[in-house]
């Protein structure tokens, strides 16, 4: 076999196992004919995977980390070790997750469609910065020197720019399906969205380290940008916002805001409503963790097992070369699972599916701390994040269209993404201040504190109070489900 068809042997494999997983998805029947149903998945599909390469251009900033942590830089520190990358991932962060004070009421003004298409237009321009810079520090480009002397603050500018338009796609996503879904349905699309986001962390690390090794680091961002582009095209030809815009009729949705009538309130109405909402809050909580969580497991694994390599050996294990891939099928199987059991053993309710998961999540995160250094731990990691991605596809991108209602969405899903990347946030700085330190020998190889194990058991102890709080909100929503103006 060819080696290039080796590598890309997974690659086909995992679109096959989607394709099926697409196809057996238990399905609510609310009515629908089957052109309708046809023309709603020509409709998410390309927003889908749009926002799928959304996840390849924010997560590629981790793949380049490895690049970038051993080249050295001024004084011969490496240009982005593990407090560079946490500065840097925490700019972005901090950005997204307050932005959608300005694009959650955009979203619902102008709708979904222009959302998807802002965010990627956006994005795929910042990721070209990026290969710009990486570009120019390379090959002694246009401003090489002065971007080798702010490497983080240049890289932390162009990320804050990428992620702010990032933050459309989640709010994008959620208001376009809205209105195509009825809440008996909206487990299924909890799946699917739970799948989508699985397919962009496959896109950004295994892709993305495929890239890496055979094209080099400037292409981990020119790569994302050049999909995204064709995808921008794709979108505007064929999504639309909702299915009267299609040629179909419009129908209650069973939300929050179906059947509502009377003159559409103003952003600070909405947001005062939202912001007043004890389970929007509540499911805000819940997801605060799981920002935290998620990305405490997909940013730092990698790093750990690379940077303790020479004492675990746990580069070069199964887990370590599938990464993305192990992700995206944990991702699969947490999302299929909880929007199954939602819409079909809880009655459309999320709250009990977001209790059983953050219960695996504490079980895991104590287990974690007493094997972290054992072979294990890479296994551990990708059960918990099975945890915790179906976690978040059940609450923000279904929760919040239930709870928002098809006319607030935008602003519900703002508030509720925006609590996941204030996590997130949290979980940059925390562990920019207290993981060890990254350096380099005269020969280019990492060295110092972050070759000991030992000085990496804040990791997996930070975790574990998180999800204990995680726990005690999910189940608060056991009972929660949305209360329709008029009966669907």
């Amino acid at each position: 076999m060819p080696a290039w068809l080796r590598e890309f042997t997974p690659v086909l494999i995992l679109l096959v196992v989607v394709t099926l997983v697409f196809l057996r998805l238990p399905s609510v029947h609310v009515g629908h004919s089957r052109a309708y149903l046809r023309r709603r998945i020509t409709n998410w599909l390309p927003l889908g995977l749009t926002y799928a390469f959304l996840y390849m251009g924010r997560y590629n900033l981790k793949v380049s980390q490895n690049a970038f942590e051993e080249i050295a830089g001024p004084g011969g520190h490496p240009l982005m070790g593990n407090a560079g990358f946490n500065t840097v991932f925490m700019v972005g962060t901090i950005v997204y997750g307050v932005s959608f004070l300005l694009n959650g009421p955009l979203t619902d003004r102008l709708g979904g469609r222009f959302s998807i298409l802002t965010g990627a237009g956006g994005a795929l321009v910042a990721n070209a910065l990026m290969g710009f810079v990486s570009w120019s520090l390379l090959h002694q480009g246009p401003g090489a020197e002065f971007f080798a002397a702010h490497f983080i603050a240049t890289m932390a500018v162009l990320y804050g720019l990428n992620m702010y338009f990032q933050s459309y796609g989640a709010v994008a996503i959620v208001k376009v399906n809205a209105p195509w879904f009825h809440v008996r349905e909206r487990g299924v699309f909890g799946a699917i969205f739970g799948i989508l986001i699985s397919l962009g962390v496959y896109f950004a690390f295994d892709l993305g380290y495929m890239i890496l090794g055979g094209m080099g680091l400037v292409w981990v961002f020119f790569v994302p940008a050049i999909l995204l582009a064709l995808f921008w095209i794709i979108d505007w030809f064929v999504v639309r916002n909702t299915p009267s815009d299609a040629g179909f009729d419009d129908f209650l949705t069973g939300d929050a805001t179906s059947g509502e009538e009377g003159p559409r309130l103003g952003v600070g109405e909405v947001f005062k409503k939202m912001m007043t909402n004890p389970i929007i809050l509540t499911i805000s909580g819940v997801e605060f963790c799981s920002g935290f969580l998620r990305q405490a497991i997909m940013q730092q694994y990698t790093s750990f097992a690379k940077q303790t390599n020479a004492v675990l050996g746990l580069k070069g294990d199964f887990v370590y070369h599938n990464w993305g891939l192990l992700l995206c099928i944990a991702g699969i199987v947490g999302g299929v699972f909880a929007g199954t059991i939602s819409d079909h053993l809880f009655q459309s309710r999320r709250g009990p599916v977001a209790g059983f998961l953050y219960g695996i999540m504490l079980i895991g995160s104590i287990a974690l701390v007493f094997s972290y250094t054992s072979p294990i731990v890479g296994w551990l990691v990708i059960f918990m994040s099975m945890a915790v991605i179906g976690v978040h596809g059940m609450l923000s991108g279904t929760a919040s269209m239930d709870f928002g209602g098809t006319k607030n969405t935008g602003i519900a899903v703002g508030i509720i993404d925006g609590f996941v990347y204030l996590g997130t946030g949290v979980m940059a700085l925390t562990y920019r201040q207290i993981l060890p330190r990254v350096e380099l020998d005269a020969a280019g190889h990492i060295t110092g504190p972050a070759t000991d194990p030992a000085n990496w058991r804040s990791w997996p102890t930070a975790m574990v109070p998180i999800a204990l709080i995680g726990l005690i909100l999910a189940l608060r929503l056991w009972n929660a489900k949305p209360k329709p103006k008029v009966a669907a």
